[in-house]
Order: C-alpha cells, then sequence, then structure tokens
C-alpha cells in the first residue's frame, strides 16, 4: 500500500482517488475550494454530459489534441465502463442526441455526490479549503507537498488533478501548470477552447439572442477552409455562440489569435443554390406585385429580415417584379453566404475547457506518470489534450484517472 496525495478535487481527481483507494492505498485528496466538483457542477448547463456513447472511432476523431496519447486510458476505462461505473454508483444514466450521455435525473450534483459517498466508504481523506504551494521531489523523485500554512506531507505519490484555467471562479486557476513547470515540465501554449467568439459586424448585436437551428458554417483563413459544421448557432451582443461555435474554437484558436478570420453561414444548408434560386423564385412569383421587403417573409426569422435586407443592397420598396435575374441571384448567394470576421475567441471566464497543458510527450501513456519525476502523475485537462462538446472531455478526464489510478504501484 502507498501513501497517495491527490491534488483536484473535480472529475479527474475524485474518480482517481475512488480508483487508487479501491486498489488498497491510503488517499488525501486536497481541494482549495470550500467543496468539491465545482466545475463539474456547472457542466451540460448543470446537467453534467457525463460521456458519449458512439463508438471508438467517434471518440477518437473528437479529441482536437493528442488523440493517440489517450489510447491506453481509452481502452482501459471505456465509455461503456464509466456508464457501468456510475449505475453501480446509483447514478441511472440515460442516451441524448448526439450520443451526449446524462444521468436521468439531469443534475450534475448526483454524480458528485455519489463520487463523494464511494470517497467516503473507502476511508478517502478530504481535505477542503487546503491549498497545495508546491510539490517537493529530489533526485528525480516525488516525497512530499507542501501546504499554503507550509505544513509538509510526505507520500509515495503525487496526483496534480488540477483542471485548466477556465471558469478561473470555480478555482482553476492554472496551479497544475506552474507545479508542471517548477518539476522541469513544459507547458504548451495556453487558448480558451469551446468559447464563443467575437465578430466585427455591427448586425451580430441587431441579431442578439436569436438561434438558428441546421444552419452550416465554414471558417476561412484568407481563401483556406479551416473548419466547416452542420448544426445549431447563437447570436450574441458581442458575436457569435452555440454548439457548433463552441466546437470551431477549438479548430483556429491559434489562428485566431493571430489574424481575424472570415465566418459563413449557410442559412439553407439543405438546399443547392438552384434549388434556393428556385424557392426564391416561387416566394417571387406569389407576390410579385408586393414591395421586396414584404415578400421574403416566409425565408428567415423575423429578427434575421431587416438584416438581410440590408445586405442585399436591394431597395426594401421595390416591386418583386421588378427586382432583375442579378439582383435576386445575388440575394441567393447571400442566403447561402451570411458573412461575418471573426475577430476573437471569448475570455477563460466563458471557456468550457483549455486548449493546451503539460507536454504529453514527457508524460508515460501507459500510466500516466512523469516521465521527469517518478511517482508524480498528472490526469485530466492539464495535460495538452482537449475535444468537442459532447462529453469527450469528462471521458478524458475520466480514463486518464482510471488508469493512473490502478498503475501507483503497491
Amino acid at each position: 500500500m502507498s501513501k497517495v496525495v491527490i491534488i483536484g478535487g473535480g472529475a479527474a481527481g475524485m474518480l482517481c482517488a475512488v480508483i487508487a483507494a479501491e486498489q488498497g492505498h491510503e488517499i488525501h485528496l486536497f481541494e482549495k475550494n470550500d467543496r468539491l466538483g465545482r466545475k463539474l457542477f456547472i457542466t451540460g448547463k448543470g446537467r453534467c454530459n457525463i460521456t458519449n456513447a458512439g463508438d471508438m472511432d467517434t471518440l477518437f476523431a473528437s479529441i482536437k489534441s493528442n488523440p493517440k496519447f489517450l489510447y491506453s486510458s481509452f481502452y482501459s476505462f471505456t465509455n461503456e465502463q464509466v456508464i457501468d461505473f456510475f449505475e453501480n454508483l446509483g447514478v441511472k444514466t440515460k442516451i441524448e442526441r448526439g450520443n451526449r450521455v446524462f444521468p436521468v435525473s439531469d443534475h450534475s450534483s448526483d454524480v458528485i455526490s455519489a463520487l463523494k459517498r464511494r470517497m467516503e466508504q473507502l476511508g478517502v481523506q478530504i481535505y477542503l479549503q487546503t491549498e497545495v504551494k508546491s510539490i517537493l521531489s529530489e533526485h528525480g523523485k516525488f516525497h512530499s507537498i507542501l501546504l499554503k500554512n507550509n505544513q509538509r506531507i510526505e507520500a509515495d505519490a503525487c496526483v496534480v488533478a488540477t483542471g485548466g484555467i477556465s471558469y478561473p471562479l470555480t478555482g482553476s486557476t492554472g496551479d497544475g501548470y506552474r507545479f508542471a513547470k517548477e518539476q522541469g515540465h513544459s507547458v504548451t501554449e495556453l487558448y480558451p477552447s469551446l468559447v464563443p467568439m467575437e465578430v466585427k459586424e455591427w448586425y451580430a448585436k441587431e441579431l442578439q439572442g436569436l438561434s438558428l437551428k441546421n444552419i452550416a458554417i465554414s471558417i476561412y483563413d484568407d481563401a483556406k477552409k479551416v473548419y466547416e459544421e452542420f448544426g445549431e448557432m447563437l447570436f450574441t451582443h458581442y458575436g457569435v455562440s452555440g454548439p457548433v461555435i463552441l466546437s470551431a474554437s477549438s479548430a483556429v484558436a491559434k489562428r485566431l489569435s493571430e489574424k481575424p478570420l472570415k465566418l459563413c453561414i449557410d442559412l439553407k444548408p439543405a438546399l443547392s443554390i438552384e434549388k434556393l434560386d428556385s424557392r426564391v423564385l416561387r416566394e417571387f412569383e406569389e407576390h410579385k406585385n408586393k414591395q421586396f421587403k414584404n415578400a421574403i417573409d416566409q425565408l428567415f426569422p423575423a429578427k434575421l429580415k431587416p438584416i438581410m435586407l440590408e445586405l442585399s443592397q436591394i431597395e426594401p420598396e421595390k416591386k418583386v417584379n421588378e427586382i432583375s435575374k442579378e439582383e435576386r441571384l445575388r440575394f441567393v448567394h447571400l442566403i447561402k453566404n451570411f458573412e461575418m470576421t471573426l475577430t476573437s475567441l471569448r475570455s477563460y471566464q466563458e471557456a468550457i475547457i483549455t486548449k493546451g497543458g503539460v507536454n504529453v510527450k514527457e508524460v508515460d501513456p501507459g500510466s500516466m506518470e512523469s516521465k521527469k519525476v517518478s511517482g508524480l502523475y498528472f490526469i485530466g485537462e492539464v495535460l495538452d489534450l482537449d475535444a468537442l462538446t459532447g462529453g469527450f472531455n469528462l471521458q478524458i478526464a475520466w480514463s486518464t484517472a482510471y488508469l493512473a489510478g490502478i498503475s501507483i504501484p503497491q
């Protein structure tokens, strides 16, 4: 039996505590907040999207940074095993659209309570409002941690599960990156990820609150298409948000930090240019004696209509039967290519996760142990691992935590 200290009482830290305690280790978990799982509590809008029930190919395709590193952990503790694990703890689950897995109760607090109960059953020592100041090692071997009150706690192994720097109000303030650097590790460049984006155009504010379903987006760096996706999005007072935008943010973060990018929204992706032109012609035919501004109600949500009128460069009062073919085709092109200029990501305050982290080349993918300091482990979001929305980031947390928990030597 080893004495193990775990820094961080979030998803990864709690699960690792359970698994390591089940192996017979003596576990001491340190959390600087006044309660466990603060970030877990707000995931999935407070419903906690535990994992994704897709197949392994889907899981790996949804990992945006270093998917190969996760091979051992994902197969050691699969999404099916995650579901079974929580069901066995009394958290009944259900699968929703996009294979997202949630507790039947729709309460993230049930997931946190189940982990807490299990830790207590296993005798895990939990220290709340207890901040770790530093990790101490000698000759490449971990030996103790130093608390903020300068109390030193010796142990055989230390697991860093401090998360990233997104949602800093939940206590994610980047401590893990500092610990890693102090122990000789490198940390890759950090960006907010799964985060809304700001746009330059005046009309974003006019569209605030408008949600669009079944649209397609493409993002361009000059002429090069760097991202595309189909789904839902939302306009905000500063720009754009919603599922397709959050996912896009993880793919374009680095580029967007260097220069603005072009966002093209296809408002009618189910229709080809030709079919859309026929549809517009039909509308025009039906309302040929009306003014243009009164002939397009069926094509857009009410909030979008004034903007489309403005951008079409067709006089709103112009009679429909006076609109030229060139004007109509330009209007059709606008519907298929509603453009905005992405200028920046929103801040870490709004980011679901952090992109970047402890360099995975310096961590053993088969155990999560540091290659630089024996007895030191890194799990979850503190590592340079991130994924799309849909339960994939929590799967990373559970799988890496499990692998570390079973790998700590007796």
